[in-house]
């Protein structure tokens, strides 16, 4: 994008996206540019519209069509101020999918093989606490409050802060980890750069300990955030108080975990088990 990249990376700071939002709108750029073969500035709106179709045509993920849509619009309307309607160019309709979700014995075996005390504290974290893994990673050492048995999560999704409660098992586990690690600032650092730990780096250890507890189901860390939020509505917890824990601004969002709980499914009796031997 060459001199363009700055325009819009001023862009994307004056209508406030989050970093990782600004990183993924400037690499659909890049690719667009890439694919057209000229500079930005140069393209005409044909030529912008040729470029999604064939990306609709590549039947890329529908996150990705979308986001690059967004890109493009905030570029050729915020940066360049053409007023495109980019052919008719919709947003795709994203699919709903339901999560999948650890039983609570799957969750106990993931845990208890966990490699060491960081590795443990990380699962407790995203099953006990349901956060997502940004607000894990950033978390500081100070957000564990032991006296008010809170854990404070800092501008998480949608630049929201909250609370969440602290479990006393997690507590315990947090207490051991601290004793070895020592860790000053963030509760979970890199060792060589002392930022927090990468996503990618968690995402090697969930994958370890799910080998180790020989898990077959494609988890994730966010897995544990659906479970945390499919096991509180099993037992009761008001999906208003899920939705508060969970930082959900909607409660369509929490609303999906529902459909996943296993009070509904476990006591409806399907008609098969009714027909006569």
């Amino acid at each position: 994008m060459g001199q363009h990249r700055e325009a819009m990376e001023r862009e994307l700071a004056l209508r406030g996206y989050a970093v990782r939002t600004c990183e993924t709108y400037l690499g659909c750029m890049r690719r667009l540019v890439s694919h057209c073969g000229r500079s930005p500035d140069k393209l005409s709106e044909d030529e912008v519209v040729e470029y999604f179709r064939s990306l609709a045509s590549k039947h890329v993920s529908t996150s990705t069509f979308n986001q690059s849509v967004s890109a493009a619009r905030v570029f050729f309307g915020g940066v360049l101020k053409r007023e495109w309607s980019l052919g008719g160019v919709r947003y795709q309709r994203a699919p709903q999918r339901l999560p999948v979700v650890l039983s609570r014995e799957e969750v106990h075996r993931l845990i208890e093989a966990s490699a060491s005390f960081r590795d443990r504290a990380l699962l407790e974290i995203g099953y006990g606490a349901g956060l997502r893994i940004n607000e894990t990673l950033r978390l500081l050492v100070t957000d564990i409050d032991s006296q008010r048995m809170t854990i404070r999560v800092f501008q998480g999704k949608g630049k929201k802060d909250r609370y969440v409660p602290l479990p006393q098992k997690l507590l315990e586990t947090l207490r051991s980890y601290y004793k070895q690690a020592r860790p000053q600032r963030y509760l979970f650092p890199s060792r060589k750069t002392g930022r927090p730990l990468d996503s990618t780096t968690v995402g090697r250890i969930l994958e370890r300990t799910l080998r180790c507890a020989r898990i077959q189901k494609a988890a994730t860390f966010h897995t544990l955030r659906h479970s945390f939020a499919t096991h509180q509505i099993e037992a009761g917890v008001s999906i208003r108080v899920v939705q508060t824990l969970l930082g959900h601004s909607s409660l369509f969002t929490t609303q999906r975990y529902t459909h996943v709980a296993g009070d509904y499914l476990k006591t409806t009796t399907s008609p098969l088990d009714t027909l006569a031997p």
